[in-house]
C-alpha cells in the first residue's frame, strides 16, 4: 500500500516547533519521506495526529 504524503503545499517551517506549518512534519521527516517504508510513514502520520491535537489545544 502506498502511503500518501501529508503535504498540503503550505511549506513554511515554524522556528519555535521545528514543524512545517502545513503538514506538521520535521525537516528530517520531510526529507526522508520518499524513501521511508510504509510502516515508517504510518508512524509519522500517527505522530502528526498527536502534534495536530497538541497545536489545537494550545490555540
Amino acid at each position: 500500500m502506498n502511503v500518501a504524503s501529508p503535504c498540503i503545499g503550505v511549506c513554511r517551517m515554524n522556528p519555535a516547533t521545528g514543524w512545517c506549518e502545513g503538514c506538521l512534519r520535521t525537516l528530517d521527516e520531510i526529507a526522508n519521506w520518499s524513501r521511508a517504508s510504509d510502516a515508517d510513514k504510518r508512524r509519522v502520520l500517527l505522530a502528526l495526529a498527536v502534534r495536530r491535537q497538541a497545536t489545537e489545544t494550545l490555540q
